[in-house]
């Protein structure tokens, strides 16, 4: 039989009503003809709860034993589910990402993953069984429980199902699908039918929070076919492919922001050839990942070196940053957390002038600076203070005319 994946996030088993209104989902597909394999969140806020409850134990808890923790609310959740699907009358199991096979490297915290055994997926299914899996987690080479990093779920089932060459992975969770804009901050935000791949990677790593950006990359790179559903409704929800037909007369496919970000400028660093490497070499030893990254012009033989990274890596980056600051001679490092990323993103960009023409314009008339400027083909981002973010996301919003009413083409 032909296989699909189905992941449901926290808020779709955040209790035992919604628990048996996804085994009742789970259940139909199965009727439908697929073997099933469903990956599961930790119910609602269990996740923050259990971070919130090591923080009060110790400010700077072990990251393999914050994994070790963190990793429960999966196996509490995907238990339950089973016992719901069981109650429905249909043989199920439930497996913990290493019972799976699922091998990650030994990045805690942030692990990616390397690789998945399907023997045991194949082996339940041939006695037909509905096979729930814990997402989120992994184990490393060394045998040690790993886990994705926030919103890991997503990428546990599109792992799996590239794995296992299953004819769709659907996303369900507590939108109908992927918006132009966060429809909570933009009331006329519309739902798009079709997003491709590179223009939902961009999103997801801007701060759209609908999917997480390694799900897309795996769904890229191994042709999963990949749906965002609703957990709440029989909406047909978003497809992410490779093509959107009329992709490149749209200018811009949607907005974003992300207010997870804190940008570290490294003052008056030695003008001289080398020196960036041995920044960017010293802070991505520690596997944190750099964005946006500018130096000013030299002057007098010294300059400014600004970079963002998450807001969970600034302890860190701090850190390296200090030691490399008195290595090369530079005057100083400082952070601010106060700041939030604005992006716009489409495929239509790469042909297109203007865009961000018409993007700076439409801040400048709110009176929102923009602190950086970074580039792509198919991206514009910037970097505003956080109090005007959700305003900064209406404004662009609204001039590249994403709304309800239409998009803007050319």
């Amino acid at each position: 039989m032909p296989i699909i994946v189905q992941k449901y996030g926290g808020t779709s088993v955040a209790d035992g009503e919604k628990i048996k209104a996804a085994a009742g989902r789970i259940v139909a597909a199965k009727e439908q003809g697929y073997d099933v394999l469903t990956v599961v969140s930790a119910m609602g806020k269990t996740t923050d709860a259990l971070y919130e409850l090591a923080n009060q134990v110790t400010s700077n808890p072990p990251v393999r034993e914050l994994d070790m923790l963190v990793a429960t609310g999966e196996q509490v959740s995907i238990a339950l589910i089973a016992m719901a699907i069981d109650a429905l009358g249909y043989p199920v199991i439930s497996l913990l990402a290493d019972q799976v096979g699922i091998r990650t490297d030994t990045s805690h915290g942030k692990a990616r993953i390397l690789s998945v055994q399907t023997e045991r997926i194949y082996s339940e299914m041939a006695k037909g069984n509905i096979v729930i899996v814990a997402g989120f987690q992994g184990v490393s080479e060394n045998d040690d429980i790993t886990t994705l990093g926030r919103g890991g779920s997503d990428t546990t089932a599109v792992a799996l199902a590239a794995a296992l060459k299953a004819a769709r992975c659907e996303i369900y969770t507590d939108v109908d699908g992927v918006y132009t804009a966060d429809p909570r901050i933009v009331p006329n935000a519309r739902k798009l039918d079709a997003v491709c791949h590179d223009e939902m990677l961009e999103l997801s790593s801007m701060g759209a929070g609908v999917l997480h950006s390694r799900a897309v990359e795996f769904a890229k790179k191994y042709d999963v076919p990949l749906y965002v559903r609703s957990s709440f409704s029989d909406e047909p929800g978003t497809v992410i492919c490779k093509e959107v037909s009329g992709m490149e007369k749209v200018m811009v496919r949607g907005a974003a922001i992300s207010r997870e970000d804190s940008k570290v400028p490294i003052i008056g660093v030695p003008d001289q050839p080398g020196v960036a490497a041995n920044i960017l070499q010293a802070v991505t030893k520690e596997n944190i990942c750099l964005d946006m990254i500018v130096q000013n012009v030299g002057h007098e033989g010294r300059t400014d070196f600004t970079f963002t990274v998450a807001r969970s890596d600034l302890k860190t980056t701090l850190d390296v940053s200090s030691t490399i600051v008195e290595e090369i001679g530079a005057e100083g490092v400082s952070a601010d957390d106060s700041i939030a990323k604005l992006s716009v993103v489409g495929v239509g960009m790469r042909s297109h002038s203007g865009v961000a023409a018409r993007m700076f314009s439409a801040l400048a008339a709110r009176k929102i600076n923009i602190q950086l400027i970074s580039t792509s083909e198919i991206k514009i981002s910037c970097v505003i203070d956080d109090d005007r973010a959700e305003d900064a996301l209406r404004a662009v919003h609204d001039a590249f005319e994403l709304g309800e009413d239409g998009t803007l083409t050319v």
